[in-house]
């Protein structure tokens, strides 16, 4: 939740920015007249209260949002990427997504006519739902291969990880072409 309010913040900070500097090119340029921004000065500057409390508020919000996104650029993330905390009766375990994504690549390569392989991994309150995507060699039944390769990781990653599986999904992106073997003729 706090991510996005940054992002949000950000976003509104950049538009601010952004128009700011629009503004400031147009005056430069000489696209506004010089009356019309005496004007406006001497309103910010107090004649109209109206616009010196907004100027004001838009000031002391630019100015919080600029601390806020400050702050946030020199914070240090929380131990090197996303993990899963898994609580035993010792204390809690930190097991990283990546570890969790090469135990299930390990798992699933253990599948007899499996190419190339990528794993995602989520972490849900029923437990780990892994995503698994496979180039075949075309020469197992897909449905059998698909099948093994899910229990193979579901298994393995309960087993290593004591976390357990709620869903393992394998998506078959393609099947591999096996290199041809051209013998040249010599005549």
């Amino acid at each position: 939740m706090i991510r996005m309010l940054d992002r949000l913040l950000l976003f509104l900070y950049t538009l601010a920015v952004g128009a700011a500097s629009v503004i400031a090119v147009v005056i430069a340029l000489g696209g506004f007249e010089t009356e019309w921004l005496k004007r406006l000065v001497e309103e910010a500057a107090g004649q109209s209260r109206s616009v010196q409390g907004t100027v004001v508020a838009v000031g002391v919000a630019l100015f919080a949002v600029s601390l806020r996104l400050f702050s946030v650029s020199f914070r240090r993330s929380g131990g090197g990427g996303e993990s899963i905390v898994q609580r035993t009766e010792h204390g809690d375990i930190r097991i990283s997504v990546d570890t969790i994504e090469n135990l299930a690549l390990k798992a699933a390569s253990r599948s007899r006519g499996v190419k190339d392989l990528r794993a995602r991994v989520r972490a849900s309150d029923a437990g780990l739902q892994i995503m698994i995507r496979a180039f075949v060699d075309g020469e197992s039944a897909i449905p059998a291969l698909s099948e093994e390769m899910q229990k193979n990781v579901s298994e393995q990653l309960e087993q290593a990880t004591g976390i357990p599986v709620a869903e393992v999904s394998v998506f078959i992106a393609n099947v591999t072409q096996s290199p041809t073997t051209f013998k040249s003729r010599v005549e």
